[in-house]
């Protein structure tokens, strides 16, 4: 019998310290390279073969991300999905597309300003259930 058992709770995975700053994961950092604004929450990212090789050398959050980028998805799911600041999994997939272990496909700045666009993904978003 484990701990947990043995004080009649059961045992939980340990879980991320709330109490890790942004700008510590990140080192002050508000976008990648340092230089260029932050990439849009709309960006899609997905692992490459190379990140998906490499998993088990990475850690904590970059290894996270990798992981939840087996499928491609928005920077804001992704951040939404690890519990992580926006800003932190913009600077942090940033690093990773440099280091090769995340593919980034930025949205064509025609097709974010198009008002059909905007209007078909709002009636998508009516039409989930409750």
């Amino acid at each position: 019998m484990d701990v947990g058992e043995a004080a009649g709770t059961p045992e939980e995975p340990a879980r991320r310290a709330s109490a890790i700053r942004p700008f510590l994961l990140t080192a002050g950092r508000v976008s990648g390279n340092g230089t260029g604004p932050p990439i849009p929450l709309e960006t899609q990212v997905v692992s490459t073969a190379t990140g998906l090789s490499a998993l088990h050398s990475l850690s904590f959050e970059h290894h996270d991300i990798v992981a939840a980028c087996r499928r491609p998805q928005s920077v804001a799911e992704l951040a939404a999905q690890l519990r992580l600041h926006l800003n932190v999994v913009r600077v942090l997939a940033e690093d990773l597309c440099t280091a090769g272990h995340l593919a980034i496909h930025r949205p064509n700045a025609a097709t974010v300003q198009d008002i059909s666009t905007l209007r078909r993904v709002i009636d998508g978003l009516r039409a989930v259930p409750d």
